[in-house]
């Protein structure tokens, strides 16, 4: 066992642990509550690196003494439309709201993602550009009763049933989209988890 790290990831998010088994390394996965209120005195791509160094950071105090040698993975997605940031949206309305914004154009989603080992920091983001076609009124109130996607920000997830449908081009990682820059972070990654065949 000597010598063997655990990779643990800092989330409970399905869609995270999907994305973070495509890797092939195996996970364990923790998260602990943090405030993910952005500091306006940041940049979103600062802001993204920040929680998600956060995130990682209150998993590896919960760690005892043995496992001081696992590495943690913490993300966090955001929406952009026009430089403003859209988070979670809080309800039905909210929600509307955000993806009537987002028709008929395009908008940045942006991950950034912290890699905690051995006292060292691995800090990046990605970006993705994605366009949606237009939704009628009817389709968005369909989409949220359907989907409830509450928990998401830009309130969608482009893996969704019916909201795929309006996705009309993406410039970048789809992944990125989902919830983890897959292959950034698979890169990040490899130096501490090399294969062996």
């Amino acid at each position: 066992m000597a010598g063997q790290k655990r990779l643990i990831l800092a989330s409970q998010s399905p869609r995270r642990k999907e994305l973070l088994a495509m890797t092939g390394i195996p996970f364990e996965t923790a998260s602990v509550e943090i405030d993910e209120t952005f500091d306006p005195a940041r940049s979103v791509e600062e802001n993204v690196i920040a929680i998600s160094k956060q995130k990682a950071e209150a998993v590896a105090l919960t760690l005892s003494h043995a496992d001081a040698n696992a590495v943690v993975l913490g993300s966090d997605t955001t929406v952009l439309l026009d430089g403003e940031a859209l988070g979670k949206p809080g309800d039905f309305d909210h929600a509307f709201e955000m993806l009537s914004a987002l028709q008929g154009r395009s908008h940045e989603v942006l991950t950034g993602f912290c890699i905690l080992h051995d006292g060292n920091a691995v800090l990046d983001y990605a970006r993705t550009t994605v366009e949606f076609g237009v939704m009628t009124s009817g389709e968005i109130t369909r989409y949220i009763e359907v989907m409830k996607p509450f928990d998401k920000a830009g309130a969608y997830g482009i893996q969704d049933p019916l909201l795929a449908c309006f996705v009309t081009r993406i410039d970048g990682c789809y992944y990125n989209v989902v919830g983890l820059p897959v292959s950034k972070i698979y890169a990040a990654l490899k130096p501490l988890f090399p294969f062996e065949g």
